[in-house]
């Protein structure tokens, strides 16, 4: 193996292994909500996952990259479908929000009628 590549994963490995002990001493801080949908569990997935990309990283073997294989596809199902009840739950919340929106303005144009005709009859 090229001296490069050793000197690469050996980095990789002491960054991660320090990323983690951080993450172990001082807990998470709280993350930006860019994504609303990713919650603890969604942190599970991703963790999961990190940890069998570093342990076929540290031994890369069949069984690992299978592994590896395998977490990302439950996790990318995961994610995906966190979204998706996210997004319909937005779109139903939305659609709500239309409903009473014509409503109160069907409502406020009959008040509206019903006061010019009630000002022309006086």
């Amino acid at each position: 193996m090229p001296i490069g590549k050793d000197i690469n994963r050996a980095w990789g490995n002491i960054k991660e292994n320090g990323k983690t002990s951080a993450k172990e001493s001082l807990g998470l801080y709280a993350l930006k909500q860019h994504k609303p949908w990713f919650d603890e569990e969604c942190l599970c997935f991703s963790d999961q996952r990190k940890q069998a990309k570093m342990q076929w990283l540290q031994d890369p073997n069949q069984s690992k990259v299978d592994n590896l294989h395998n977490l990302r596809r439950e996790a990318n199902i995961h994610f995906r479908n966190k979204k998706k009840e996210y997004l319909k739950a937005e779109i139903e919340e939305l659609v709500t929000k239309s409903k009473m929106k014509i409503l109160r303005t069907c409502i406020g144009a009959s008040m509206t009628s019903r006061r010019v005709t009630s000002l022309e009859l006086i």
